[in-house]
């Protein structure tokens, strides 16, 4: 057990799940901004809006390609299981985010039939059907993948199926809940005042959501099940339904106050985080549920301690600049002054 065969690919799964978190977290708002797009008629809020991100946009997808790279160096097999069973959702993502990129920077040059509103409409088809897909991509992922030998045995169309679907429209809605909260925290007057009223049913509807994929989650496997019946198990999952409703008073209350900011986004976020930790207690130690663990999928010791010393030195410059370039573009943001 104290070998590094054992020990390595736990600190690599630890990595890559901080990545993935940190990502969800920082992209998340962004894609919800593009989303609520489909319910603001009014440019000068949309402009606000795409203010309030335009400088930190771009790095938030350095987090998944850490973790894409992590599974390609270091969880070779379920790279190999995964990338198969996901190629379509993945590239439907790809191709979104890619529409997005160009629809941020089109937008504010345009004129003529390909004018701002052609590509504010494009900003919000790409920020929705990536995040969906995103979604579909975590449902395959806890439904399972078809494997044996650690060969994809399944269909390229598997992900069409009820949960993984469900968990598209539920990642999409939680993304505009982040998004909606963000520009509470992030813009004043009556842009701040419409979000805030969004957020309360935005809000509702990510409980009820967590609520059905949590009693969905344990009948899709009966190692899930398990995690949720047995004794010891239920100890580590007990907490997150509590932790879950405790945020959800915060959140409310919050909301009702005139002056909130910041309060709503991390009650939205910490929702995400007791998600996150819910579904990792509930795969552990399955990188590929239900048949594929973490060691089995993991590279040789002397190729992930090669790729551990670049990793200690990139991503403490990743976070760093994160957090800096964050804290320098910290202020509420104004159709007249964007930052103060």
């Amino acid at each position: 057990m104290n070998t590094l065969a054992y020990w390595l690919p736990i600190v690599w799964a630890t990595l890559a799940a901080f990545a993935i978190f940190v990502y969800v977290c920082l992209d998340g708002f962004d894609l919800g901004i593009g989303i609520l797009f489909l319910g603001e008629h009014r440019k000068d809020h949309r402009d606000v809006m795409v203010n309030t991100i335009a400088p930190v946009w771009d790095g938030n997808e350095t987090w998944m390609i850490f973790g894409g790279a992590t599974l390609y160096g270091v969880f070779p097999v379920a790279y190999g299981t995964i990338l198969p069973a996901l190629y379509l959702p993945i590239l439907f993502m790809l191709l979104a985010l890619i529409l997005r990129g160009v629809a941020f920077e089109f937008r504010v040059k345009a004129s003529g039939v390909f004018g701002t509103t052609f590509w504010d409409r494009s900003f919000c088809l790409g920020s929705l059907v990536a995040s969906i897909m995103q979604g579909v991509i975590l449902g395959e992922l806890i439904m399972g993948i078809k494997v044996e030998n650690n060969v994809f045995v399944g269909s390229a169309w598997d992900w069409l199926a009820p949960f993984p679907l469900f968990c598209g429209f539920a990642v999409a809605v939680g993304y505009t809940l982040l998004g909606a909260t963000w520009l509470v925290w992030r813009t004043e007057t009556d842009l701040k005042a419409v979000m805030q009223r969004l957020s309360a049913p935005l809000g509702l509807a990510m409980l009820v959501l967590i609520a059905i994929v949590s009693v969905w989650t344990p009948y899709l496997h009966a190692t899930y099940m398990h995690r949720w019946t047995d004794f010891p198990e239920i100890i580590w999952v007990a907490p997150v339904p509590v932790a879950v409703i405790v945020l959800a008073a915060l959140f409310f209350l919050s909301l009702r106050k005139a002056t909130t900011r910041l309060t709503p986004f991390l009650c939205a976020l910490g929702w995400f985080f007791l998600c996150f930790s819910g579904l990792g207690i509930n795969v552990w130690p399955y990188i590929v549920p239900p048949t594929v663990t973490i060691w089995s999928a993991s590279s040789p010791p002397e190729s992930q301690l090669f790729l551990l010393a670049g990793a200690s030195i990139l991503l403490p410059i990743i976070t760093a600049y994160t957090i800096y370039s964050y804290w320098v573009f910290r202020g509420t943001v104004t159709a007249d002054h964007h930052y103060h």
